[in-house]
């Protein structure tokens, strides 16, 4: 094995990905496949996330599980049969979020709602149980899913802005208890991706064009260029690595 097989390779190891079924939870689940993990994909959506096990294309390394991220019985589920199939788990993406778009005068209660319990308190719950296991394990990776908005207010997006900050420092709060004891956490931060999330976005023209001039890299990001980021994260690489947000927003943040 060359040095560089040594530092990245995931052979062996087992990821479980929330909100696997499409977009940026699809790419990176393919990405940890195809650096020799195994995938257990979690979400409500079982057609979607047949979809993403087709995308990988390694069934024999890949696992179901459909029901809500929020439950306690499903994470309770899912790392038992995680680790029943596998054996162990080495790697949590905590991927699944929502967004509801409205201005902060007008945001709905349920919205709210909603969004601190998906983007916040579902972060929580799986973390809190997985580093359980990697702790005793003395070795584990909590890869969180922030955004710029943990950096940023944003627009008619109250409510998912105070969940990404709070995503952030949940990264930190981790890290500093699990360090410790060989288990890192971490954080990537996307910019703005071509995703089902960004379509009403995109849609709008001023927005758009806003959002557009002042990523250096001159475009949108596609959902596999976060792969290499949380491969890194993953891997042996970001051993001396905690409780750092990494941005993959083609320089927004430096403009």
């Amino acid at each position: 094995m060359s040095y560089l097989d040594e530092l990245f390779s995931l052979s062996g190891k087992t990821a479980i990905v929330t909100g696997a079924s499409r977009g940026l939870g699809r790419a990176m689940s393919v990405a940890l496949a195809k650096a020799g993990a195994n995938l257990v994909l979690v979400g409500r959506d079982f057609t979607a996330l047949h979809d993403t096990e087709e995308a990988i294309d390694a069934k024999k390394r890949t696992h179901i599980v459909q029901g809500s991220i929020t439950s306690p019985e499903i994470i309770e589920k899912t790392i038992t049969e995680a680790r029943n199939t596998f054996g162990t788990v080495d790697i949590l993406v905590n991927n699944a979020g929502v967004i509801r778009r409205a201005p902060a005068v007008d945001y709905a209660l349920k919205d709210w709602e909603e969004v601190i319990e998906t983007n916040l308190k579902g972060v929580f719950l799986w973390s809190q149980a997985l580093c359980r296991i990697m702790k005793e394990q003395r070795s584990g990776k909590i890869i969180n899913v922030a955004s710029l908005l943990s950096f940023h207010g944003g627009i008619n997006a109250v409510a998912y802005a105070a969940s990404k900050g709070g995503v952030g420092q949940m990264t930190k709060a981790f890290a500093n208890e699990l360090a410790p004891h060989g288990v890192n956490v971490n954080a990537v931060a996307p910019g703005y991706f071509i995703t089902d999330a960004t379509a009403a976005l995109r849609a709008n023209p001023e927005r758009s064009a806003q959002v557009f001039s002042r990523i250096p890299a001159g475009r949108w990001g596609e959902p596999s260029d976060l792969g290499g980021a949380v491969v890194f994260l993953a891997s042996k690489a970001s051993d001396y690595v905690n409780g750092h947000i990494l941005a993959v927003d083609g320089g927004y943040l430096a403009y």
